[in-house]
């Protein structure tokens, strides 16, 4: 058997909360984004409703049963959370922040995070376990009105976007998964396209697990 290109993992300190699912999890994981507290208490709401409800049974499917107590629910590169994690939630505001050990592993992704050797024609969200590390050519989709972000930067920069949709196509009520989804999302992607603007380039979002015994809860909207 072949083995697969991208099963690597980096060697780069993490910080991750202890295992286990509950009202302090909900807590500091939106402590250590920096959230307002109407999304705490979105997130609580989720989290209640979720405790009410029974995992599906999936019809001609098998797989072990999931212990959701023996997972941790948030987990991040420890030198990514000397800035932007503290303050508003997002990526780092320069690629000189980053361990260079995550640059090098998207380079090794094909996914090149410097300016002088990104992708031209698509923007690029790159994830990494529970964040948003940096995200690609945002200074020339704001040229054309459109934002391109991490959701944890649009929590903070543009939240009357974030209460007005956030949940309206798939509300935490809908099933078991999208409750869980609501209480311990972490990161993902945010886009705006204003009416009548046609997006330049293609929008991408890549989502990395490199630390084991860890769920990665994107959110994207």
């Amino acid at each position: 058997m072949t083995e697969y290109k991208y099963g690597f993992v980096s060697d780069i300190e993490s910080e991750s909360l202890p295992k286990g699912l509950n009202e302090s999890t909900i807590r500091e994981i939106s402590k250590k984004k920096n959230e307002p507290g109407w999304l705490l208490e979105y997130r609580l709401q989720a989290f209640a409703y979720w405790q009410t409800l029974q995992e599906p049974s999936w019809a001609m499917v098998k797989y072990p049963k999931i212990n959701y107590q023996d997972i941790s629910y948030y987990s991040a590169p420890k030198k990514n959370l000397i800035g932007a994690e503290a303050q508003s939630g997002g990526a780092v505001e320069s690629l000189n922040d980053l361990d260079p050990e995550l640059i090098r592993t998207f380079e090794k992704l094909g996914i090149p995070l410097s300016e002088q050797q990104r992708i031209s024609g698509v923007a690029i969200d790159a994830v990494f376990d529970s964040v948003s590390v940096a995200t690609t050519h945002k200074e020339l989709l704001a040229k054309y009105g459109v934002v391109f972000c991490s959701i944890s930067e649009a929590i903070h920069e543009h939240a009357e976007l974030i209460k007005k949709y956030l949940g309206t196509v798939v509300p935490y009520r809908d099933n078991f998964f999208a409750a869980l989804n609501a209480a311990v999302f972490t990161d993902g992607s945010f886009v705006y396209i204003p009416k009548g603007v046609k997006c330049p380039i293609d929008l991408s979002t890549y989502f990395r697990i490199n630390q084991e015994e860890t769920g990665q809860f994107e959110r994207t909207l």
